[in-house]
């Protein structure tokens, strides 16, 4: 699903969130406001679409501050083929508080080279998708996102 169905997902449900939670305190719609920060690790399989199968390694980190809904993100991504990927963008996390069940939209223009592997047809290449997980009440956190790539998260809070 390579189309940007998850990034408008997540501009359409963070803009319903920040209407409904964030709009109506004194602060205003974008008050900063500070959460955990984590470092994830994930490797996989890239799903086949246009491109060959082949493995992805990817790292993230999460950032301590948030805008309204929305958090910061940068990562960084190795392709078994050679690719290389860097960004930075935004993520959306659909999470009651008493429920460890999470998932999580993320949004992220970068900069690719495709190092003899996959060809995007240029540098400005976004990466968007959606992960599902589990975070345990000691901070570990596991995923297992099922777009793109499919691959098994560990991360843990700098707290």
């Amino acid at each position: 699903m390579a189309d940007g169905t998850f990034a408008v997902l997540l501009v359409l449900l963070s803009l319903v969130d920040m209407r409904q939670s964030d709009c109506q305190t004194d602060q205003g719609c974008f008050a900063k406001s500070q959460v955990t920060p984590r470092l994830a690790f994930s490797s996989g399989q890239v799903i086949e679409r246009q491109a060959s199968k082949t493995t992805e390694s990817y790292f993230r980190y999460d950032t301590r501050t948030r805008r309204g809904p929305l958090g910061g993100a940068f990562g960084a991504s190795l392709g078994g083929d050679g690719e290389k990927w860097i960004g930075f963008g935004a993520t959306y996390r659909l999470q009651q508080s008493d429920n460890p069940l999470f998932a999580e939209l993320h949004f992220m223009p970068g900069v690719y080279l495709d190092g003899g592997g996959f060809d995007l047809g240029g540098a400005l290449e976004f990466r968007s998708g959606i992960e599902f997980g589990y975070e345990a009440s000691n901070g570990t956190y596991n995923q297992n996102p099922g777009v793109e790539t499919i691959q098994i998260r560990l991360s843990i809070p700098f707290d």
